[in-house]
């Protein structure tokens, strides 16, 4: 493995230092949120070594979601982020090929690196919606593909994939003998349809979620991916223990309350994201400088600057964070143009959002 440090994780606020930005719109998830927040209290827990596949309540509560998952399908990470890395370092090696959409989360794309496979990538464009092109994915398939990765709803641009689309996906990796990964992070953030967990379509599709982004809690590092093959699972669950053995009870004991207040959470939070979502559309429709593809999903977009070809981006950035404390994620994180950034709506308060929005709008004046 050839390891490199994300560009995204090096430029993180975290590493940056919170105190250092007064508008932070570059989070990728809703607020951090306490344990009193959601109502939870630590239990008086034995510190073993818990089920290696995961508390088996907590992965009822997982597979429970979808009909035509069960418990034994999922396998309980740390973070998304690790079930990612399980499954690229399981089925990938130096030898084999990936397709992976672009832009992405980058641990969808610098762990395959690091492992040294072909990678071809397929790139959204923000003329097209930053729609996925199926034709476009099967044109890049080669005889070694071992493994298909996207995201959806996407991040970074908030899109979604068609049921139709997803489908031909499933049926595009059925027909090669590879697998699609379907990464799910935004998924209960899904603003009125639904997709089905890609998992529960066939035994080809692995689906990979967490309660970091949706549900405002990353510090407790739990993550999932699901996937119908048993071999499969079994490597998997082979790739954990030699990692980590297993989860920590803390965590889990953690996540499990909160997924069976799921329900209720969401309930509660998905109108205030679309308000927030609103907000950010109202802006947008007001700065002649800026545009979008509105979100379907996640609490991220990503704009696109419409400025002069001498406009000096990298200047505007650092105007923007060092004059005016606002923070979002510019395009090089995504390997895009930087003309484009993430922006985050859901993290920061709906004041801090409003200013960090009209600090965008000022800097570009300057």
């Amino acid at each position: 493995m050839n390891y490199t440090r994300m560009v995204i994780e090096k430029e993180a606020p975290e590493e940056y230092g919170y105190d250092r930005i007064r508008y932070n719109l570059s989070e990728s998830s809703i607020a951090d949120q306490k344990l009193s927040d959601i109502g939870l209290s630590l239990p008086d827990l034995t510190l073993f070594y818990g089920e290696h596949r995961g508390d088996k309540q907590l992965r009822a509560l997982i597979s429970a979601q979808d009909a035509g998952i069960s418990p034994d399908d999922v396998l309980v990470t740390a973070g998304a982020a690790g079930a990612l890395f399980i499954i690229s370092t399981s089925l990938l090696s130096a030898n084999d090929h990936l397709v992976v959409i672009r832009p992405n989360y980058a641990t969808n794309i610098e762990t395959p690196r690091a492992i040294g496979c072909a990678i071809s990538f397929v790139d959204l464009a923000f003329e097209e919606g930053f729609a996925i092109d199926v034709e476009r994915v099967k044109a890049a398939l080669r005889p070694d593909t071992k493994l298909i990765s996207v995201t959806c709803p996407h991040n970074p641009t908030g899109t979604m994939m068609s049921r139709a689309e997803l489908d031909a996906l499933v049926a595009l990796a059925e027909a090669r003998g590879c697998h699609l990964l379907v990464d799910e992070t935004y998924r209960d953030l899904s603003y009125g349809r639904r997709l089905p967990t890609a998992a529960s379509l066939s035994p080809k599709a692995i689906s990979v979620s967490s309660l970091s982004k949706a549900f405002g809690i990353p510090g407790i590092r739990i993550g999932w991916l699901i996937t119908g093959d048993t071999v499969l699972q079994e490597k998997f669950l082979a790739a954990k223990e030699q990692i980590g053995i297993c989860g920590s009870v803390i965590d889990e004991g953690i996540a499990r309350g909160m997924l069976e207040r799921r329900d209720a959470f969401l309930a509660t939070l998905l109108p205030e994201m679309a308000k927030r979502r609103d907000i950010v559309q109202a802006w947008i429709d007001r700065e002649p400088l800026v545009d979008w593809i509105r979100p379907e999903g996640g609490v991220v977009g990503f704009p696109r600057l419409n400025v002069e070809p001498g406009f000096d981006l990298d200047r505007f950035y650092v105007n923007l964070l060092e004059n005016h404390g606002t923070y979002v994620g510019p395009g090089h994180w995504f390997e895009m143009e930087k003309r484009f950034f993430r922006v985050g709506f859901g993290w920061p308060t709906e004041a801090e959002l409003r200013s960090g929005l009209d600090a965008i709008s000022a800097a570009l004046q300057q």
